[in-house]
């Protein structure tokens, strides 16, 4: 997908209270930022930011930090919350590779992963972030209980993910191949930008959860 750049997005986050500039300075310091000892969220590839946003704000008592590494895109997640007053929510512009940097051990209870990057080639497969190389990376900042939710419409991504999960020396909680027609997993659902573009399409939403 070709992203257009949106001229001054850099400078508008760096300008924004709600972005983070140097985010390796809060690693294991996270709840001095939010200053509350409340549960730590994170979305990776969080888009334009609509999951994120109504996650922050049904739960006023769990922050979340919402990553992105496209400046065009993290921008329109910040004009979302412009108008809104939100205290739980962050935002950095980063590489998902480097979250350890971030984030200390035991920091994190639970990653989002909404419509990520298939990545289609084989010798990309290590960059996905279902890859059992990301999930020694979550393991470094998640706390034992952790939880790792992964949705796609990616068939093949999908296979791919639910065989990493148990190579990766995870446990795979729940999935399904079909997760609007789920009567369980379906409670609580919150839609992204993707999954209602997709659904709308007829396509079928792919949703697991992994734990160690």
């Amino acid at each position: 997908m070709r992203l257009r750049n949106v001229p001054g997005s850099r400078e508008a986050i760096a300008d924004s209270p709600l972005a983070i500039n140097e985010p390796k300075e809060l690693k294991g310091k996270w709840n001095e930022e939010f200053g509350n000892n409340n549960p730590i969220r994170i979305e990776i590839g969080m888009g334009k930011g609509k999951f994120i946003t109504q996650l922050a704000m049904e739960n006023p008592d769990i922050n979340y930090v919402g990553i992105e590494k496209y400046s065009s895109v993290l921008i329109r997640a910040i004009e979302k919350c412009e108008d809104i007053e939100i205290n739980n929510l962050r935002f950095i512009r980063m590489e998902a590779e480097y979250i350890q940097d971030v984030f200390e051990k035991d920091e994190v209870d639970r990653i989002y992963l909404n419509f990520s990057d298939p990545w289609p080639k084989d010798r990309h497969a290590k960059r996905r972030l279902t890859s059992k190389q990301f999930f020694e990376r979550y393991d470094g900042i998640l706390k034992k209980d952790g939880i790792v939710e992964f949705k796609t419409d990616n068939d093949l991504l999908f296979q791919f993910s639910l065989e990493q999960v148990p190579e990766a020396g995870w446990n795979l909680d729940k999935f399904t191949w079909d997760l609007h027609n789920d009567e369980e997993m379906v409670k609580g659902n919150v839609m992204t930008e993707y999954e209602s573009k997709f659904s709308a399409m007829g396509n079928p939403i792919h949703k697991l959860i992994a734990s160690r």
